[in-house]
């Protein structure tokens, strides 16, 4: 979601009324909400004009909507029942709805990620590795911060091998968490292992963790961690976004952040973003750079790492591709 979007989002929500907004955020993810608060609680002085552009938005997109899809989970069930019977439907329902209750591992979202850590810690690491597939991938990645360097680059292996998970095994596994957590609102997708997700987490993560994860990968299997790099999306690979996706992104950034990630790359994707600029502003860029003193490493790779979080949100919304070092881009 766009800040605009998030904006326009927090203006309708604050003049739905208590009650209807809280109906609303009950279908929401934690990070939606956490979102959501955060930009209803800075705005002030929003004019009525303003409102009503909103609510015509608004009500404008929802009359493009129809209710044909909703409730369709228990429709596909019962239809595949009846027409194959309870046992031949079971693994066929499972298949096509990635079914697999995970209310208890849903609890782990809405908490934060050194308690998340100490909870799950002790656990054996493909247990670990079960639940972090489960979880957003910053989320995963500063869990993983928390622990060992040993049980951090055990449990990004076992992601990395992880290609399924066995419905009676998830239930079994959220039986436990359920015990410990609330839990919450079913999730409706299974999230799977595999090279994908660990790229994703690795994304996330320091370049000294990242460093470390990769090598142990390596050491077990150096054809999957050549995978998990070709499939990891880092600041120079910049370098293959298109010029239409550059002017987006630089829409979407601060000058003084762009400064500092600018610190730790290279000339060539430099002179990519400046060509993406006005004269002026490249020009300006090009002496703040200069006039720029040393940056610590850390604070230059948790800029492009923010940076990186607004590129993956447009690939998200389909505003720009993410071309990796294969020949197949992935958003």
């Amino acid at each position: 979601m766009s800040d605009d979007g998030l904006n326009k989002s927090a203006i309708l929500l604050l003049s739905l009324g208590e009650n209807e907004a809280a109906e609303v955020f009950k279908y929401l993810e934690p990070k939606e909400v956490q979102k959501l608060g955060t930009a209803m609680a800075s705005l002030s002085n929003i004019s009525r004009e303003k409102i009503d552009s909103v609510f015509s938005e608004f009500y404008g997109a929802a009359g493009e909507k129809t209710t044909l899809g909703m409730g369709s989970d228990e429709y596909i069930r019962n239809v595949l029942k009846k027409a194959l019977g309870d046992d031949k439907a079971a693994s066929l329902i499972d298949r096509i709805l990635q079914g697999g209750d995970t209310s208890g591992i849903e609890g782990l979202k809405w908490m934060d990620a050194s308690t998340v850590a100490e909870l799950i810690h002790n656990e054996h690491p493909q247990i670990i590795a079960t639940i972090l597939v489960h979880l957003e991938a910053d989320q995963a990645s500063e869990i993983l911060s928390h622990f060992t360097e040993r049980l951090r680059n055990d449990t990004m292996l076992r992601i990395a091998t992880l290609d399924g998970i066995q419905p009676a095994a998830l239930k079994e596994l959220n039986d436990v968490m359920s015990k410990l957590l609330s839990g919450g609102a079913n999730i409706k997708k299974s999230t799977l292992g595999g090279v994908k997700v660990v790229a994703d987490i690795m994304n996330y993560m320091g370049g000294g963790q990242e460093t470390t994860v990769i090598e142990n990968i390596r050491d077990n299997d150096p054809e999957m961690a050549q995978q998990i790099l070709d499939a990891m999306f880092v600041f120079e690979n910049l370098m293959d976004v298109d010029d239409r996706g550059i002017q987006l992104l630089l829409r979407e950034v601060q000058s003084e952040s762009l400064i500092v990630a600018l610190k730790g790359a290279s000339e060539e994707l430099r002179e990519k973003i400046f060509k993406n600029m006005s004269q002026r502003a490249a020009d300006m860029m090009r002496e703040d750079l200069e006039s720029k003193g040393p940056v610590r490493i850390s604070e230059v790779e948790a800029e492009q790492r923010e940076i990186l979080k607004v590129v993956r949100r447009l690939a998200d919304e389909g505003q720009l591709i993410l071309g990796g070092k294969g020949d197949e881009g992935f958003v």
